[in-house]
């Protein structure tokens, strides 16, 4: 509560169908990503707490000491990272709620790649998948790590959950392959329903070179 306070003091943060969001047990959370403040915003605004699969270079210094206090799960992006796995496994077990930007990494926040973790996350768990849209957390034209000017209104629009059977070991590459084009499709249409909910349009690709 201190921290949307905060945020709500600098932006104008909507949160669209709260009530989409389920109350208790697992979820994984998908959202596009455009901005650098994206996974603040989901761990901050998202009606339950939600742990972001996060970036292993983010966990450095007092920003590393605050993103471990608040449950975020370091991330190495570029290579298989099993122990993220194993964290985001137990705390979906537990009842807690993961959140993963499949895209896997910043840009013009159109889904035009898609990565398999959150369905493998759902297969092995059973857990729906609730997609989440960011709209404003970047300008257009803004810079990777650039932060929307004050004032800026963002948008976070909640999806309807997306149900998924857990699949019992062994589960085969071309079951999560399948799984993952679905909730690629299914985002693909929140997303352009959360664009003409709010009248609003994405940012755009990022400036060359910036891509993390």
């Amino acid at each position: 509560p201190a921290a949307r306070w905060v945020i709500r003091r600098r932006y104008d943060v909507r949160v669209h169908h709260p009530e989409r969001f389920p109350r208790h047990g697992p979820a994984v959370v998908t959202a596009n990503h455009i901005g650098i403040i994206d996974g603040p915003l989901m761990a901050i605004f998202a009606p339950r707490p939600v742990h972001a699969l996060t970036k292993i270079e983010m966990f450095e210094g007092r920003l590393g000491r605050f993103l471990r206090l608040a449950g975020q799960i370091p991330l190495d992006r570029f290579r298989a990272d099993p122990l993220a796995v194993r964290v985001a496994i137990r705390v979906l077990r537990d009842g807690g709620a993961v959140g993963v930007f499949p895209e896997g990494t910043r840009g013009n926040g159109e889904l035009d790649s898609f990565r398999h973790g959150s369905a493998y996350l759902a297969m092995v768990t059973g857990a729906p998948v609730v997609p989440l849209t960011f709209i404003g957390s970047r300008e257009p034209g803004g810079r990777s790590a650039s932060l929307p000017p004050k004032g800026a209104r963002i948008d976070i629009v909640v999806g309807q959950p997306i149900r998924v059977d857990a699949v019992p070991w062994p589960r085969l590459r071309s079951e999560v392959t399948a799984l993952s084009g679905d909730l690629h499709q299914q985002m693909l249409t929140g997303l352009k329903d959360a664009l003409a909910e709010t009248g609003r349009d994405l940012p755009g690709p990022l400036p060359p070179g910036e891509a993390l």
